[in-house]
């Protein structure tokens, strides 16, 4: 989906008005529609304005040009489950059970690859494939990387 329908969809969705998302994002109202023609695309404040407003990724207005992945376990990285800073903007590095208003969850990689053995391993992904998985892969997220 398109920046413009995006923001069409998540303003009507919220029973605004064109004006009422303007006041909200420090705009004209002819901005606003703007960009639910396509003309323009917001800049990156009003995008970080927008992403809190609605309560999506910057990601998801822009149309999930990439696939976020959480930067401390690896996990995708939906709207619904990025982490949030004190001020309650969004943070989308994490996943909000890695990192919770400015605090990570795990102080270390082992203790993390501990969790996950513990809870992603199974009849079809056994706790010594799980074990030597995550101590692969985990080191290469920017969090662990040393």
């Amino acid at each position: 989906m398109e920046t413009k329908n995006i923001i069409l969809d998540l303003r009507t969705k919220s029973g605004m008005t064109q004006e009422e998302l303007a006041e909200k994002v420090f705009v004209t109202r002819q901005a606003v529609s703007r960009w639910e023609t396509g003309e323009t695309v917001p800049n990156t404040e009003t995008l970080k304005m927008l992403s809190s407003l609605f309560g999506v990724s910057i990601n998801t207005l822009l149309g999930s040009p990439r696939k976020l992945i959480c930067q401390c376990c690896g996990m995708p990285l939906e709207d619904g489950v990025i982490s949030k800073e004190p001020d309650g903007s969004l943070n989308e590095e994490y996943c909000q059970w890695c990192y919770h208003d400015g605090c990570f969850a795990y102080s270390s990689v082992e203790e993390l690859t501990d969790f996950l053995v513990d809870h992603m391993s199974g009849q079809d992904f056994p706790p010594e494939q799980a074990c030597a998985y995550f101590t692969q892969m985990l080191p290469q997220l920017n969090h662990w990387k040393k």
